[in-house]
């Protein structure tokens, strides 16, 4: 009589290095955030996943919510601004998301410390995330946007509005570029790194 004793012992040993990578890549990220600078030492945080759609503040909040500081703190113009664009994109349709507009220091520490992690290392870190000194989320000049309608809808209209996406590796983020009422939205950067802003 056969038996299949052969294929459940390649489902185990497939199962056993399975879990073996997962383990391995959780302790290699214990390590990078345990040997990161003073500069950059918090408390121990949950990880988070710094994807597109994902919130890393108010899931579900507009740009016309009045009532949390990741949107009432944003730059007044900028606001405004969004709040036009928004109003027009409703008409077609589309729902205007924030999902990250103003932070405070503390927070923007932290999502370093955490693209640190995922990424393996600052300098992968920072084509993603900027330091708290050179974040404009922390000085409210710049939003996170969602969901993939919405950023479309503002990568064709955006630039009537003075909205334009900074870098070409985050189609969610938006800064206010008056000029580009009038001249368009310059070419975004490929990412942070490139940005002369964030030079040190």
């Amino acid at each position: 009589m056969r038996t299949h004793r052969p294929a459940q012992t390649g489902r185990r040993a497939r199962w056993i290095i399975g879990t073996a990578v997962v383990a391995s890549v959780a302790a290699t990220a214990v390590i990078v955030a345990d040997r990161l600078p003073d500069s950059l030492a918090l408390e121990k945080t949950p990880f988070v996943d710094l994807h597109l759609d994902a919130p890393h503040d108010t899931p579900g909040a507009t740009v016309f919510t009045d009532d949390i500081p990741t949107v009432t703190n944003l730059d007044p113009t900028l606001l405004a601004a969004l709040r036009q664009a928004a109003t027009d994109a409703r008409a077609d349709g589309v729902e205007v998301v924030v999902t990250s507009g103003w932070r405070t220091a503390a927070d923007q520490r932290r999502l370093l410390r955490e693209a640190v992690a995922k990424y393996g290392s600052e300098t992968e870190a920072a084509r993603w995330v900027a330091t708290p000194d050179r974040s404009a989320h922390v000085s409210g000049d710049a939003v996170d946007l969602g969901p993939t309608a919405a950023t479309t809808w503002l990568s064709r209209h955006g630039a009537a509005y003075g909205l334009c996406q900074t870098y070409a590796n985050e189609p969610w983020y938006y800064e206010l570029r008056p000029s580009a009422v009038d001249q368009g939205c310059p070419d975004p950067y490929a990412d942070p790194t490139e940005d002369p802003r964030m030079q040190w």
